[in-house]
This record gives C-alpha cells, structure tokens and sequence, in this order.
C-alpha cells in the first residue's frame, strides 16, 4: 500500500506541529549517529521542524511518551514505589 505524501511545509490541525520532520519520520532513531536510521540522510539541528529531507516517510507507529503520552518506565517506577507506601 502506498504511502501517503506529506508536504514540507504540512502541519498538524490540532497541535500546530510540524509533519515532515525527523520526529515523525519512520527513519528517526535517537539511539544512532545522527538519529536516524539512514545511514545517506544529512544531519537536521532541530528534529522537530520541518525539513527538507528527502528520505522522509511518515512513522506508522505512536510513540507514546510523545507529548503527553504514557510513560512505561515512570509508570513501573511509580507503580513499585507505590508496594511500599504505608
């Protein structure tokens, strides 16, 4: 099935962000060099503005400790803490 295309200068109706930026880029990986998954894609300073990039394509995934999602890690953390409370 073939991706929908994204304008660079595309933004969210909801929230005012950026579309075709790093963040929302199935390519975007802040564990690697440059955080990005493609190894032939220039290095962006603000991953969270649109760019020009041209190996762009749209996260088919949510990350849920995006802006105001869920967060895992605290939800265990506080969940532990919370054994131990009179």
């Amino acid at each position: 099935m073939p991706r929908e295309r994204i304008e660079r200068n595309a933004t969210c109706s909801s929230c005012g962000a950026d579309w075709h930026s790093c963040v929302h880029c199935r390519f975007f990986d802040p564990g690697r060099n440059n955080q990005c998954s493609e190894p032939q894609a220039e290095w962006v300073r603000d991953k969270e503005r649109s760019n020009f990039c041209g190996y762009f394509e749209p996260r088919s995934s949510v990350n849920l400790t995006a802006r105001g999602g869920r967060n895992p890690a605290a939800d265990a953390r506080e969940a532990f803490h919370n054994l131990f409370k009179k």
